[in-house]
């Protein structure tokens, strides 16, 4: 198949799904209410297991050996239990939050944008919850024993870690969502490359820049300690490399293809 014959097929695709402006914005409308919908029953169910979700988000400080959790405020505990509600709903709604996205934006795209596309969509939650648990099982409890090593006689004065319900609770939401997110990169440089954005060659030559940025973003993603940094800053460099290695697999099968269709094209 020609280039200019793909082209006019692709172009009668994309013609068969336009529609007006109202109709577009009726369906945005109901994909957005789904999402809502989801995600407040998702809030209801996990709300009503909040201390559970919560007591699963406590394994990796009692792993480091601290048994112990304080509140100060009169609705921290009340209110801890309402953002654990939240976050483990999100956590949950995301998979048919971003089925609902793909929805609403794939009768737009060009049938081999769609299977370029589907792959990264499939990745994504995937790759969040291969970040989330790479947080959870390895570095936070890594982390904890790191900062509650602190504990002990000071000159003569005894310093006991006492976290609070919802210091910690913040402690664990950075760590799972930053991971999460940061696990993202390779579909982010990959749909970057496809779309033609960047090049296998500009991101190689740009390798120093991007540790810096890899620092950066660990910076403001975990908790302002060394060691959580480090912890997501070491995996952030070694996806762009996956990355890197990635791109020069999907360059080098395009080369394949496009050299089959050389063959068939000069055959017929």
């Amino acid at each position: 198949m020609t280039d200019t014959t793909r082209k006019t097929a692709d172009d009668a695709e994309l013609d068969k799904s336009k529609a007006p402006l109202l109709e577009h914005l009726i369906e945005l409308r109901k994909r957005l209410l789904l999402c809502v919908l989801v995600l407040g029953v998702s809030f209801g169910i996990c709300l009503w297991q909040a201390r559970p979700i919560f007591g699963f988000l406590a394994q990796p400080l009692l792993a480091a050996g601290q048994g112990r959790l304080v509140y100060t405020g009169i609705f921290e505990a009340f209110f801890a239990e309402i953002k654990v509600a939240f976050f483990a709903a999100l956590m949950v709604s995301f998979p048919f939050i971003a089925n609902q996205i793909w929805r609403f934006v794939a009768p737009g795209l060009y049938s081999r944008e769609k299977k370029a596309f589907a792959p990264f969509l499939i990745l994504t939650p995937f790759l969040f919850l291969g970040g989330a648990a790479m947080a959870y099982y390895f570095c936070m409890p890594v982390a904890l024993k790191f900062l509650m090593s602190y504990q002990g006689s000071i000159g003569g004065v005894q310093a006991e870690a006492l976290p609070g319900i919802g210091n910690y609770l913040s402690f664990s939401m950075h760590f799972l969502f930053g991971f999460g997110v940061a696990f993202l990169l390779p579909v982010l440089l990959m749909l970057l490359n496809a779309a033609g954005l960047v090049t296998r060659h500009q991101l190689k030559r740009g390798r120093r820049y991007a540790i810096v940025i890899a620092f950066v973003v660990a910076a403001v993603l975990t908790p302002p300690d060394v060691i959580s940094q480090l912890l997501l800053a070491g995996p952030l460099a070694i996806l762009y490399e996956i990355s890197l290695l990635a791109m020069w697999i999907t360059e080098k099968r395009r080369e394949k293809k496009a050299r089959a269709e050389a063959a068939e094209a000069e055959a017929a």
